[in-house]
């Protein structure tokens, strides 16, 4: 069996699952421990970051290269059009979904758990304490504003992938107001790309990702909820309810993730 080294919260983990899914692949999830587990993983396969795809005694790292290698050796549902001009539109929008979405979408999610007291207190367990809950919720956002500066994370960085997500999600609604899909008409890898890494901005409502029940259809605020995007999250709604596989707590494909074993 097919097994992916992941984080769950990972977008690019989640845009691995989805063309899994897509593709009817039966795969185990393994949960890598930040730190230590990566450097197992790195004894494993040579990488340490998520998502890794383990088929056999082969290991493929990277999101994108994942997707070339599973459309190879898996043919059927292929992702990727042999037609030059869907070929090129496709790989174009996934390598600019991956850039732009991918990683402006991490800053501006963290910008939202430092800026939003409520938002960041519902990313946790419902099993924490109140006490540790109200702790978490009463670090003044100043004060993770300023830590994260040090890192990309700082005020101007999230403004600024803000800015751009906005103008993202105006051209993805725009482009989708008259047409199924991205690319031609059947689901391919810009459409995957751009439906997973969105995860983070809005959860998909449905049983899909082992987070929080409180999360699931919520995301960063003033994004997630802003009516001009209502379209586009529509649409990627039914692209999962389509293709991707909801957790049922019965085996191994769509159990919780097993983490990975350090020796």
């Amino acid at each position: 069996m097919l097994e992916l080294y992941q984080f769950e919260l990972s977008q690019y983990s989640e845009k691995v699952r989805l063309i899994l899914d897509y593709k009817g692949l039966e795969y185990k999830k393994i949960e890598v421990t930040p730190g230590i587990g990566q450097l197992e993983l790195f004894r494993l396969s040579g990488q340490r970051q998520v998502p890794v795809l383990k088929d056999g005694e082969t290991f493929v790292a990277d999101s994108t290269e994942i997707a070339f290698y599973l459309d190879r050796k898996y043919p059927e549902k292929p992702i990727i059009p042999t037609e030059p001009l869907l070929r090129g539109q496709c790989l174009l929008i996934e390598e600019w979904a991956d850039e732009s979405i991918g990683l402006k979408g991490r800053k501006a999610f963290i910008g939202a758990l430092n800026q939003n007291q409520n938002f960041r207190i519902s990313i946790l367990p419902k099993n924490v304490p109140d006490f540790f809950k109200s702790l978490v919720g009463a670090v003044p956002s100043e004060f993770l504003g300023l830590l994260g500066t040090g890192v990309g994370f700082g005020p101007d960085a999230i403004k600024e992938a803000r800015r751009g997500l906005e103008q993202d999600l105006e051209a993805l609604t725009l482009i989708l107001q008259n047409r199924p899909y991205l690319v031609g008409d059947e689901p391919t890898l810009a459409d995957l790309a751009v439906a997973g890494l969105s995860m983070i901005l809005k959860f998909p409502a449905g049983n899909y990702l082992n987070v929080p029940e409180q999360l699931k259809g919520k995301g960063i605020p003033g994004l997630a909820d802003r009516s001009a995007y209502e379209p586009f999250f529509s649409w990627r709604d039914r692209l999962y309810a389509q293709y991707r596989k909801p957790l049922t707590g019965s085996g191994e494909t769509d159990s919780s993730p097993t983490s990975i074993e350090i020796d």
